[in-house]
Order: C-alpha cells, then sequence, then structure tokens
C-alpha cells in the first residue's frame, strides 16, 4: 500500500477501505483529528481545550498569550 491508492485493488483508500478487507460490512471511520491546546475563553479565562486541528487552521480558537512571569514572582510580590 503506498500513497492514496491500495495495489491490490487498485482503488483509492478514501472511496474503497483499506486492504483486502475492502468487501467488508464495516465502513472506516475518519476520526477528527483533535489537539489539546491553552486556549483564551471569550469570558477571559486561559484553560486547556481539545480543538480540532482544521478549526485552529481557519483561526476559530485564539491561542494563550505567552506567559510572562515566572512561578516564584507572584509570591515574592505579595509578601
Amino acid at each position: 500500500m503506498k500513497g492514496n491508492i491500495i495495489w491490490r485493488s487498485g482503488k483509492a483508500k478514501k472511496t474503497g477501505g483499506i486492504g483486502t478487507h475492502v468487501t467488508a460490512i464495516t465502513k472506516r471511520k475518519f476520526h477528527v483529528n483533535l489537539q489539546r491546546v491553552k486556549a483564551l475563553l471569550p469570558s477571559g479565562e486561559v484553560r486547556y481545550v481539545r480543538v480540532a486541528a482544521s478549526a485552529l487552521k481557519q483561526g476559530l480558537v485564539t491561542k494563550a498569550p505567552k506567559r510572562t512571569w515566572k512561578k516564584g514572582d507572584e509570591v515574592k510580590k505579595k509578601a
């Protein structure tokens, strides 16, 4: 099997399954490419969200800004 064509049957992968099991009952499923991304929510909150890669490419998700402070800094400011 190479590229988009199955060499045994000559069918494209998308149209007819994979390998010798092309005529089986179960159809192939194309799953969403989910990514775990730190996103800025409309409420202003920053949290991890599972987002489809296609949504990231379209710019539907605003990624969280980079952190400028270090972990120990906030403790020093309070004291």
